[in-house]
């Protein structure tokens, strides 16, 4: 067994992502490191610390299960797999170790082993255990076995519509095209039918059964004119009345792959954490490279926790030709934004423009990032050509106007932000942040002030817990000389936004306003101490409020030529 452990080490040390770390100057030090990366999510990191605590205690199963952790993490089954091993040999319950274990077995096709181990040693989830089981008796040639764990398993509370799915799903891979259009023509696989994956398999069936015209109905149903590439493929060919096959399960061992995938996209839904998300969207990918989705699935995941390296290169491994590329290109951008190399972002955005430039969100991201950083010119380009892409009816047409119109308002074309945000309320007139937006445009160019009274209402109206839109509703009563009402709107604001130094500003001019001088003095106070001083662009002077503390709100708008407060008998 020792042999065996230490062949494991050697394993983890090899690869060339597990470079020596820092060296720890103990096994607790190395641990210690460890543990530290895995709550970072930094799990390339972790792999190397827990592989130098291995070298110094080879034998502690505490380590072997960490570090197979984060072998599998990083979706590096194989090496994870000699842990895994020595794991099960000193009968420690592991369930990465069990998942690693599976995962081997399913990829060599031992259908008959995994059959064999039993549901007390294959121990991931009883839910995960039962499909996983159902699948293995496929693999193993007896669908007769299959289709009654299937059955049996459906009784779980809760469970029959996956179950049923999977069950559709495998009649459809040994072409029992007519069992599994029962079982989803029915309505008995629940949600996971009505997921992209469920709607795609499901017209790829009725496609096998000469029935396009119901595809291509079952389709439109779902998503309307929400497509994209892979859709549009499917659609086209179903159309043209060419070859349609069945390709989302076409054997057991892609049945195990959506096992792992359909455990992942749930959880992922639920928001029930990350942790057997990423696990479970590993195996996927581990089992089925071509799954695509789990390929998705996993960047967004690693990108959420913030590994953007790690993103990127999943993102990027989608190759060219594939139908899925615009969205991993579209989330590679994202990623590397989200790094802090946004120009690397926009270089990607727009080789995608060259490649993809029919599709209008390779334009609105482009937009969304060229706006971020500031070059409003390129940006407003950008959206106007995602507009040129979209129809006149497609209700998501609103966003691509606001985001124009923050542009055109940024860059100081006033006239074209307040059509391009009348334009969005067109669209959806009760969008509370349109209607904010402008509502505070109107507010700071200090016209139509009633009508900007009205839109802002209606926005906290539909977002009552948002601070700045709260704010808006305060600084508006304010211009309008209805102080009494503007400080019980701004100190919720405050409340909902404690160290905005916007909003705190403005409490201190409402409260000026209404004579509380030394309760002003104290809110510009602490808008200053939140004020960044890297921030050059914020909306807050510190000058004008420094200011404002030297010599009172009223002798400052006196300097600036502005109307002065409104007294009471003003009002």
């Amino acid at each position: 067994m020792l042999r065996l452990v230490l062949s494991a080490v050697a394993v983890l040390a090899a690869g060339t992502a597990l470079t020596p770390p820092v060296q720890a100057q103990s096994v607790a030090g190395a641990y210690l490191a460890g543990r530290h990366a895995a709550v970072t999510s930094d799990y390339a990191a972790a792999a190397r610390y827990y592989t130098e605590a291995l070298s110094r205690d080879p034998t502690n199963a505490e380590l072997m299960e960490s570090g197979s952790l984060a072998l599998l993490s990083l979706g590096e089954v194989e090496k994870a797999l000699p842990l895994a091993r020595t794991l099960e040999e000193k009968n420690h319950r592991s369930q990465v170790a069990r998942l690693v274990l599976t995962a081997d077995l399913a990829k060599k096709g031992d259908y008959q082993a995994l059959l064999d181990r039993g549901s007390d040693a294959t121990g991931i989830g009883p839910w995960v255990d039962g499909l996983v089981k159902a699948w293995a008796y496929m693999g193993a040639g007896d669908v007769t076995s299959a289709m009654t764990a299937f059955d049996t398993l459906s009784e779980e509370p809760g469970m029959q519509g996956l179950v049923m799915y999977h069950k559709a799903l495998a009649l459809a891979s040994v072409g029992d095209y007519e069992g599994a259009e029962e079982i989803f023509g029915e309505g008995r696989v629940g949600g996971a039918g009505q997921t992209r994956r469920g709607v795609m398999a499901h017209a790829e069936i009725l496609a096998q059964l000469e029935r396009p015209q119901e595809a291509l109905t079952l389709i439109r149903t779902s998503f309307g004119a929400g497509t994209d590439p892979e859709l549009d493929n499917l659609i086209r060919a179903l159309e043209a009345g060419e070859p349609v096959p069945f390709t989302h399960v076409p054997d057991p061992l892609a049945g195990m792959a959506e096992v792992f995938f359909t455990f992942a996209a749930a959880l992922k839904s639920e928001d029930a954490g990350d942790y057997y998300v990423l696990l479970y969207s590993r195996v996927a990918r581990y089992l089925r490279p071509d799954h695509m989705d789990a390929l998705l699935l996993t960047a967004e995941l690693l990108e959420n926790l913030g590994q953007y390296d790690l993103a990127i290169a999943e993102f990027a491994a989608v190759p060219a030709d594939n139908p899925t590329y615009h969205a991993a290109e579209l989330g590679r951008a994202g990623a590397l934004r989200r790094s802090g190399r946004a120009d690397q972002a926009i270089e990607v955005l727009n080789q995608l423009a060259r490649s993809h430039g029919d599709l209008a969100v390779v334009h609105s991201t482009l937009g969304d990032i060229l706006r971020g950083e500031e070059d409003w010119e390129g940006a407003i380009a950008a959206y106007d050509a995602a507009i040129e892409r979209v129809a006149d009816d497609t209700p998501v047409r609103w966003v691509l106007y606001y985001s124009r119109g923050i542009a055109y308002e940024r860059s100081g074309e006033s006239d074209a932000a307040e059509a391009d945000f009348r334009a969005a309320l067109d669209i959806n007139p009760e969008q509370p942040q349109v209607l904010n937006y402008l509502g505070y445009s109107l507010v700071e160019q200090q016209r139509n002030l009633e009508e900007a009274l009205d839109m802002i209402q209606r926005a906290v109206a539909a977002s009552p817990d948002s601070g700045y839109i709260v704010d808006s509703l305060g600084w508006v009563l304010y211009r309008l000389g209805r102080y009494d009402e503007a400080v019980d709107q701004m100190e919720r604001a405050v409340e909902l936004e404690a160290v905005d130094p916007v909003v705190n500003d403005h409490l201190g001019d409402v409260y000026w306003a209404v004579g509380r001088e030394r309760e002003a003095e104290f809110q510009w106070r602490r808008a200053i101490s939140f004020i960044d001083p890297e921030d050059d662009d914020g909306e807050a002077d510190p000058e004008r409020i420094r200011r404002k503390l030297e010599i009172g709100l009223d002798a400052v708008l006196k300097e600036e030529g502005a109307e002065p407060l409104k007294t009471s008998s003003d009002i």
